[in-house]
């Protein structure tokens, strides 16, 4: 989306940059990588709150937090702005050397308008709620500004601009807020589409002709053409043309969203345009996820519904999901990137759906904090090159996921200096109780000469889980790799022609040394730890011996390794 006015970008700003490494977010000049955490809604409106919050962070690495700022705080009069506790909490965050991501809680949260101040939600003339068809025909007000109210986004846009303005002032030297998201979770929930009058009468109008060439000229997302290529191929004068939105998306609900997504993306963008005219850092909006195959869904015990729904209106319709993005990056241009709240589907599916496209970078605003989110961000930064990863509630739960930040806070600059070719992440879960593991049980990647394969950590008794990351060292044709996590195996396989053997040359545990951020050699690995050359043990903290009598499965002590790879090409006539 941004990457074409990338050089108009201020470089002491914070700010996307696309190179070989990937897309990252350049901070003071430099590849920044964000292990971060979202916090409760409520945490960041106090600095008192924060003040025991700062520190709990920085002992489990995290470098940024992301927590919300709401209109209905910094306006509660109309054209009176109040940043005085935004200021202290700034203070607080650059007190103990933390990053912040702000959430600009404005018009929409979850779909609805609960954070605008009190002077918009009691004036429904000069901002008109959303009205819902219910069962019977009988229509309801929701507590959701319009899309297609004027006022509701001018107001917004004055308000979100004034907060840019203020951080322009108090934050352009210090870099200490380093994005911005604009409203929150987007869409209509309880039915597809606004019932008012005003919108029944939009909805009648042809779709705009700039969306339809947009739609026809442009390559489109994966899942938008999965939808809707067939109706769109159907397209033939625009110019001259007349095209319903039952026309291009099909009648009912995808028309219904397709129409939601248009009038929300379009007001998104233009309260993003007002923030970005004034303080050119990165903004962006997030999903709440639908989901169209409930077996994708990485549940467990929890309610189908809680991972977003299969029709528009049961999840927030006309929100940036991946089968509408294409809307929203037309209407939308002002924002750098979508991202997505990953909570309960198929997590490297929807890492695929929100880097396929348009150099979308990955940032996950909300993920889940336990062990099986823990376990994923591996995947996020490693393969999928991504900026930053947020569980939430991170302000009463961080001890999990800072298991693997401190992992990663110390081996980032292999990471942000890697290509993507040059990296895999990869995670296990738990072994269910009976049955078949649900997951992946091998990943692989081919490093030039070389095939990494990855699986479990052997033991003797039931394997556990596990998770981290592989970085190929040096170039292309390097069969060095620097080895992070816990719970796996690594062995190799040659793709030389030829090859008769594949074995580990050299492997040595690392430890790493904060004072002059390097890494020395703590042990030389070999024997049990590498089973005799054939595959590196990176065992977890507490190893199950299944009654083994013999103690030859150590438990995880750094967690980080170089191990190098070598083969063999034999002759026929010597074999």
């Amino acid at each position: 989306m941004v990457y074409q006015k990338l050089a108009a970008a201020n470089p002491s700003l914070p700010h996307l940059k696309k190179s070989e490494n990937g897309i990252q977010l350049i901070v003071k000049g430099k590849p920044f990588l964000m292990l971060s955490g979202e916090l409760h809604n409520s945490s960041l409106s106090s600095a008192k709150f924060m003040s025991e919050v700062w520190p709990a962070m920085k002992a489990q690495s995290i470098n940024t937090l992301v927590g919300s700022v709401s209109w209905e705080m910094i306006e509660p009069e109309e054209g009176k702005f109040d940043f005085s506790e935004l200021d202290k909490v700034l203070e607080g965050a650059r007190q103990h050397s933390m990053h912040l991501v702000l959430l600009w809680f404005g018009t929409y949260k979850n779909g609805i308008s609960t954070y605008v101040p009190g002077w918009v939600k009691k004036d429904a003339k000069r901002f008109p709620r959303v009205h819902v068809l219910e069962a019977g025909g009988v229509k309801r007000t929701v507590e959701m500004v319009s899309p297609l109210s004027e006022e509701g986004c001018t107001a917004d846009s004055k308000a979100l601009a004034a907060l840019m303005g203020h951080l322009k002032k108090v934050d352009s030297e210090d870099n200490t807020v380093l994005m911005v998201q604009v409203e929150n979770e987007t869409g209509l929930l309880g039915d597809s589409r606004d019932r008012s009058r005003m919108a029944e009468e939009a909805f009648k109008q042809p779709v705009p002709k700039d969306l339809l060439k947009y739609l026809t000229t442009t390559e489109l997302h994966p899942r938008f053409k999965e939808r809707f290529a067939d109706k769109l191929a159907a397209v033939k004068d625009i110019e001259n043309g007349s095209y319903s939105w039952q026309d291009i998306f099909g009648a009912g609900i995808p028309a219904n969203e397709a129409f939601m997504a248009h009038h929300i993306s379009t007001y998104v963008g233009k309260v993003a345009a007002a923030a970005k005219a004034v303080y050119d850092i990165p903004l962006y909006a997030n999903t709440w996820l639908n989901f169209d195959d409930p077996s994708a869904l990485d549940l467990t015990d929890v309610p189908v519904v809680v991972g977003g729904g299969a029709e528009a209106g049961i999840y927030p319709s006309g929100g940036p999901c991946p089968h509408v993005q294409d809307i929203w990056r037309h209407n939308a241009p002002a924002l750098d990137f979508l991202a997505p709240d990953l909570y309960f589907h198929g997590y490297e599916g929807v890492c695929r759906d929100y880097t396929a496209h348009d150099d979308n970078p990955l940032f996950i605003p909300e993920q889940r904090r336990d062990e099986s989110g823990a376990r994923r961000v591996w995947l996020a930064y490693a393969t999928y090159g991504a900026l930053g990863t947020c569980p939430f509630g991170i302000d009463t739960g961080a001890e999990i996921v800072g298991r693997e930040y401190k992992l990663l806070d110390q081996t980032k600059d292999y990471l942000l200096n890697s290509r993507p070719e040059q990296r895999m992440g990869f995670f296990f879960d738990e072994l269910p109780a009976s049955g078949p593991p649900k997951g992946q049980e091998k990943w692989t990647k081919v490093f030039g000469d070389v095939e990494v394969i990855i699986e479990r950590a052997f033991v003797f008794g039931k394997a556990g889980p596990g998770a981290g990351m592989v970085i190929q060292l040096g170039d292309a044709k390097s069969a060095r790799f620097l080895v992070v996590g816990r719970g796996f195996n690594i062995h190799f396989k040659s793709r030389v022609k030829g090859a008769t053997f594949t074995g580990i040359l050299d492997a040595r545990e690392k430890e790493y040394d904060a004072e002059t951020n390097s890494f020395n050699t703590l042990r030389v690995f070999n024997g049990d730890e590498t089973r005799s050359g054939e595959f590196l043990i990176m065992p977890n903290d507490d190893p199950d011996y299944g009654g083994f009598p013999i103690a030859v499965t150590i438990p995880a002590r750094t967690c980080i390794a170089e191990v190098e790879a070598y083969w063999l090409c034999e002759d026929e006539a010597d074999l």
